[in-house]
């Protein structure tokens, strides 16, 4: 496929822009980003970030890659590469908006494809899926600490529906809060990344946005209909964004074939956890390919 080319935020990758419709903001891009890989026998993989977040993890890629994958990582319509001034970053009024942009991703890659996704993108995945237009494409489903649920309770729960209700009709009202920079701090210690795209206190919290996080949640709550299998990984209670329990017990309701496993110690992206938890993640990630390909 053409248009592909040197990619400006890691050496040695490229990426694609997929262009889309217009949308409520204006112009629409998403971006695909690979690693150029020789031969695959295992076929391609299509990584999705979550919020406040974008496509760094170079070693994720390469060992993919080393395992016998193509690695493919997708930037979503208002994230990272495909961020555009005039929009709002990080934000939908609607998680199906991302339909697209994994339609036109696994169009560009093909299939069958091996997909992956990071907290929100791994709701987005799970979403997908379940009910997106390619999802006879997909032959395993990776969930790196799925974000299906808030990390709130009593009062907390309260202002969240009452926001997500006023989303429905001003989505722009931002939430005065803003969110900890500690897990941010803690992974710059050893990784490097752009804090324009994934910054310390995250992107500002809309409440259309906690609106479309809310119905989606209640997808997943009412449970799902994934025909391939699903491997869905949590941390514990060193996972300060979510509440590992949440991942565990919904994880359940995604269709007939999923596994859940535990890492303790793993933090929230668990693949940036300390080094002997993350050979861990991917010894069981890799395991668990093996079998579903058998």
């Amino acid at each position: 496929m053409s248009g592909w080319r040197p990619d400006a935020l890691l050496p040695g990758f490229e990426s694609l822009e997929l262009a889309q419709p217009d949308d409520y903001e204006g112009a629409v891009v998403a971006t695909l980003v690979r690693l150029p890989a020789g031969d695959a026998p295992r076929g391609p993989v299509l990584y999705v970030h979550g919020w406040a977040d974008y496509f760094f993890q170079r070693h994720m890629a390469e060992r993919f890659n080393a395992e016998g994958f193509a690695f493919h990582a997708l930037e979503l319509r208002k994230y990272g590469r495909s961020l555009r001034s005039h929009q709002h970053p990080n934000f939908c009024k609607d998680l199906r908006e991302y339909d697209a942009d994994l339609t036109a991703a696994l169009d560009a890659l093909g299939g069958p494809v091996l997909l992956a996704g990071h907290s929100t993108g791994g709701l987005i995945c799970a979403l997908y899926a379940s009910d997106g237009a390619r999802k006879e494409r997909i032959r395993g489903l990776w969930l790196n600490s799925a974000f299906f649920d808030f990390r709130a309770h009593g009062w907390q729960r309260t202002r969240m529906h009452l926001a997500a209700a006023a989303g429905r009709f001003v989505p722009f009202i931002p939430v005065p809060e803003e969110l900890p920079p500690h897990y941010v701090r803690a992974l710059q210690e050893e990784w490097e990344f752009d804090l324009r795209l994934k910054p310390l206190r995250g992107f500002p919290i809309y409440f259309g946005w906690i609106g479309a996080i809310t119905d989606a949640h209640a997808r997943v709550h009412r449970g799902l209909a994934i025909d391939c299998p699903v491997l869905s990984m949590h941390g514990d209670e060193a996972d300060i964004i979510l509440d590992w329990r949440d991942i565990a017990r919904w994880s359940r309701m995604l269709g007939p074939r999923v596994s859940v496993l535990a890492f303790p110690g793993g933090w929230h992206d668990l693949v940036l956890s300390p080094r002997g938890i993350r050979e861990e993640v991917f010894s069981a990630l890799f395991a668990w390919a093996e079998r579903i390909e058998a």
